[in-house]
């Protein structure tokens, strides 16, 4: 039996209504009891992590030489936000877009810094419940500032990466961090694909077996899934687009292939999207034709079993009716022969219907 899951979709909160811009407001859900904000310095030769408690000790790790990158668990904790991004000297636009969990995917260059909106769609194995969660990403010349709304997340390997130093991380600079990060975002699409084509399989299994109600309330939860990722996915093209060296300083000419690659990942990935939204509503329309095939094989045989019984109910009509002069009212066989009579009529034309292939 597939559970059935909730899709969260964009939210909206009337309490911003009427509040002058720059105030911050959390939309969404409070995903963490405890926020937390979580530094790595690295270079090549030097690593350091650490969890800070005020927003101060970040001016002091910004001035070493390396890439800063912290990460900021609960962003429902408005002041944190608040204190992190006045640190770094943010706009007071792009900290009220953080705390916000209703932003398309979008990128914004402030010059000395761009800030990316993404989402990150994770499956509940227990539930199979599809999760999304906004990740901001704030990229400076050696930092970057990424914003989660809860601790789990797709950046396990790279952290260990860090740590352990595999790979060109730690001697490459602040744009190759979020060019991984975003990598690692768009990678984990593919996993909820494969999941969304697994329960394509199943339902299109069940469609052919035994479709009842369930299969349909699936399928149309199958196809808000869809278009919840195709929310996900699509405008995140765009965002990858102006990802370039011709469009921002911050991106550097050597990190422009792997940029490349991630966008040819998510092109594959809206290829997928929509192929999966081709095959949910083909299997909307199949279900519904073969309901209403179901529906005529039965009207069928009612249609059948009415016709044949329409002249036997004749007959027991006409000898139903109470007159004294009928004939073989009085005969000792007219019982009998009026029932061998519409036994008669009753094969005939099931016979009939047979030939005609009917039934």
């Amino acid at each position: 039996m597939i559970t059935l899951p909730t899709i969260p979709f964009f939210l909206k909160n009337p309490k911003k209504r009427g509040l002058p811009p720059g105030t911050l407001v959390h939309v969404g859900r409070k995903r963490t009891v405890q926020p937390r904000a979580t530094v790595w310095h690295y270079s090549a030769d030097a690593y350091e992590e650490k969890e800070i408690a005020s927003a101060e000790e970040l001016e002091a790790l910004q001035k070493k030489k390396g890439v800063l990158w912290v990460n900021v668990d609960g962003i429902h904790d408005t002041k944190l936000v608040e204190s992190i991004g006045q640190a770094m000297h943010f706009h007071p636009l792009l900290i009220e877009d953080i705390v916000s969990t209703a932003q398309r995917p979008k990128v914004e260059d402030f010059g000395e810094y761009f800030f990316v909106v993404t989402k990150m769609l994770q499956m509940d194995p227990a539930t199979g419940s599809l999760d999304v969660e906004q990740i901001s990403l704030v990229v400076m010349e050696n930092a970057v500032l990424s914003f989660q709304e809860k601790p789990q997340d797709v950046f396990d390997d790279i952290r260990e990466r860090v740590r352990q130093s595999k790979g060109p991380i730690r001697e490459r600079g602040a744009d190759y961090l979020a060019y991984r990060l975003l990598d690692a975002i768009v990678d984990g699409y593919y996993g909820i694909l494969s999941q969304l084509g697994d329960r394509i399989e199943e339902l299109e299994k069940e469609l052919l077996e035994a479709p009842d109600t369930s299969t349909l309330t699936a399928i149309h939860h199958l196809q808000r899934e869809l278009v919840f990722v195709r929310k996900a996915v699509w405008p995140l093209r765009d965002v990858l687009i102006h990802l370039r060296p011709e469009e921002t300083s911050i991106i550097k000419a050597e990190t422009q292939p792997y940029l490349r690659d991630v966008y040819d990942h998510a092109i594959q990935i809206i290829d997928a999207v929509e192929t999966y939204r081709d095959m949910a509503t083909n299997m909307l329309s199949n279900y519904l034709s073969i309901v209403s095939n179901r529906m005529n094989q039965v009207m069928k045989v009612l249609t059948i079993v009415a016709t044949i019984f329409i002249p036997l109910t004749f007959v027991a009509g006409v000898y139903g009716m109470n007159f004294q002069h009928m004939p073989e009212l009085q005969s000792p066989w007219g019982y009998p022969a009026v029932l061998i009579f519409m036994a008669t009529i009753g094969i005939g034309m099931a016979l009939f219907f047979r030939w005609k292939k009917w039934m």
